[in-house]
């Protein structure tokens, strides 16, 4: 009994002589502890439950699980054929609005790929109504692939353009073409998308490249005078699911998970 009456004591005078926050964090950890049911997995490294190709009931051939990364094997590829609604991919299993995602990606020397969201399915390929977060080979991409004749039409040269580059809300938003801290092609990169009707945000590797109100009045008029001009349905969806795009070269991707805001 006196034992446990000294036991008292002593607690009693660790929380008088304890500061606000030292009492704070002993008597309410639980309630300063992020819930980690909040995140959706989207892939765990084990199975690719819950994705499909983009309007099709299965995976394209070359999406496969390899030492627990969803990857692209370009090679794996035999014809066009094999491909019933492209060889984009989404998560078809339920669709998001307002959120925040977070994967890990690399890609090779001169690879190109995307992460896409508010996609709707239907059409061509998901680019032509879902905003795009770009990834690319920044650094080696024209040395590999010719884009003279696309960026020309377009009306800019031949060089890789900030609207183009890693980070950048694909032809709409660039992202900074200097001081992203963006890893080489073949080392992970890590991102984060944060999208609410009343801001988008564009994150790599920890650093906040592009931001944007979606629907304002600056974004109406870039893309009514840019690529998107002749897409009517270009981004004017405010739900839809999330997506990966193939882009004819090799791809890795883990630790994909989503939040709901």
């Amino acid at each position: 009994m006196q034992k446990a009456i000294l036991l008292l004591l002593a607690l009693g005078t660790f929380a008088c002589n304890a500061t606000p926050d030292e009492a704070s964090e002993a008597t309410s950890t639980e309630t300063t502890t992020p819930a980690s049911d909040d995140w959706i997995t989207l892939f765990d490294g084990t199975s690719t439950e819950g994705w499909r190709g983009y309007n099709a009931e299965t995976m394209p051939p070359g999406w496969v699980i390899e030492d627990g990364v969803l990857t692209f094997d370009d090679g794996a590829k035999t014809s066009d054929a094999e491909y019933e609604g492209g060889k984009d991919i989404i998560y078809a299993a339920e669709e998001f609005d307002n959120f925040e995602l977070q994967l890990e990606w690399k890609i090779p020397p001169g690879g190109n790929s995307g992460i896409f969201y508010h996609v709707k399915e239907g059409y061509g390929a998901p680019s032509e109504v879902a905003p795009e977060y770009q990834l690319i080979d920044d650094e080696n991409y024209t040395k590999y692939h010719d884009i003279t004749a696309y960026n020309k039409s377009l009306g800019y040269s031949a060089d890789l353009q900030d609207w183009q580059s890693t980070g950048a809300d694909y032809a709409m938003y660039p992202a900074p073409m200097d001081e992203r801290n963006l890893k080489p092609a073949g080392e992970w990169n890590t991102t984060r998308i944060i999208f609410t009707p009343e801001r988008a945000e564009y994150w790599l590797n920890g650093k906040q490249v592009v931001s944007f109100v979606p629907w304002s009045d600056d974004w109406k008029e870039r893309k009514n005078s840019g690529k998107w001009d002749n897409a009517p349905d270009y981004g004017k969806f405010k739900t839809g699911y999330i997506g990966l795009q193939d882009h004819d070269s090799a791809l890795w991707f883990r630790n994909i998970r989503i939040k709901r805001l």
